[in-house]
């Protein structure tokens, strides 16, 4: 596999540079002309098919929201075999994140510190995109609130979008766990989240009735939650019947890469340092919903190890994002062939 010679190039260049290269190419490798070619040399084998969430997967590994925000890529990132791709997060109007650089690498725990702010083009620009792709496996779509956007006032984005990702996905992720938009992981407690999920709940069974199709809908939570606070998510998720949560976004902590080389930067963490803390939150929020509503896992799968790992503690289906950038599409392959 070339990889490790591309990864040489990939690191060479600042990380958002790199980044935006890498989407380019794959834009580029998405072409009819060149996805066969592409889906020939990386030879990832099919998988076992799943069905979650009412929803058939190819099989049940994913590519994770943030690699592909704008929707420019998804048949390239097709061709390296995931049963499904998420894409996202997106937001009601088009927004330029936070302030450059806002990417930094911790190579030696092979981690990723980001900052972006939900940077995208708009749900429209994103739509557009996905109705252009000829991807034949799940289709997620990931959703925000502008920066913009007062916290009060969320709820009114998340509709927003809902309403123009509907008829495109094949089911639509709420993102209330980002670290890098001020707030919106007040999204998660209490009153605020059940608020929000009621709205939410109402405005599917309108859409479900309007496209004849029900298109289900999960949770993105963040890693960083006490006892007591994960404990009433999940409660508040039964009682709402919501579809799926995916379990979990970066963490603000910084005690697995203390010392380390940008590990001061402000943002949120993936990769391998978030490794056990994200299978410790699937572990315990599997233990209150107890099968009611299916798990996503995601956080620092980097191998077959620590991915069974995530489905021994609830997880039935996986993302990646953070190990393809540092072990390349040779890491799907290994995923697809070996997870169940």
């Amino acid at each position: 596999m070339l990889y490790p010679l591309i990864k040489k190039g990939i690191f060479a260049l600042e990380p958002e540079t790199a980044h935006d290269l890498a989407i380019k190419a794959l834009h580029i490798a998405g072409h009819p002309l060149l996805n066969g070619v592409l889906k020939s040399l990386l030879a990832c084998p099919k998988g076992t098919e799943k069905t979650v969430m009412g929803v058939k997967f190819k099989n049940p590994i994913g590519l994770a929201a943030g690699a592909d925000k704008n929707g420019e890529a998804i048949d390239g990132f097709g061709a390296m075999g995931f049963g499904f791709i998420e894409v996202g997060t997106v937001t009601p109007l088009a927004q330029d994140g936070n302030a450059k650089p806002r990417q930094f690498r911790i190579i030696e725990a092979e981690g990723i510190i980001n900052r972006n702010g939900f940077n995208n083009n708009g749900i429209d620009y994103l739509v557009e995109n996905v109705k252009k792709a000829r991807y034949q496996g799940t289709l997620g779509i990931n959703i925000g609130k502008n920066k913009i956007t007062p916290i009060e006032h969320g709820k009114d984005d998340y509709i927003f979008c809902l309403n123009k990702a509907y008829n495109y996905a094949d089911y639509i992720t709420i993102n209330i766990s980002s670290p890098n938009t001020p707030d919106l992981r007040s999204l998660q407690y209490g009153d605020a989240l059940d608020d929000l999920l009621k709205g939410i709940k109402a405005r599917q069974k309108i859409l479900s009735e309007q496209y004849n199709k029900y298109v289900p809908i999960a949770v993105k939570i963040a890693p960083d939650l006490t006892e007591a606070e994960l404990v009433q998510i999940a409660d508040t998720l039964q009682r709402h019947k919501m579809d799926g949560v995916i379990a979990t976004n970066t963490t603000i902590s910084r005690d697995t890469v203390a010392g380390m080389t940008n590990s001061t930067e402000i943002g949120g963490l993936s990769g391998k340092p978030l490794q056990h803390k994200s299978t410790a939150i699937i572990s315990r929020l599997q233990q209150e919903l107890k099968g009611s509503i299916p798990i996503i896992g995601s956080g620092g799968i980097d191998g077959v190890q620590n991915a069974q790992e995530k489905i021994a503690a609830g997880a039935e289906l996986l993302q990646v994002y953070s190990g393809l950038i540092y072990h390349g599409p040779a890491l799907v392959k290994q995923l697809v062939q070996a997870i169940k």
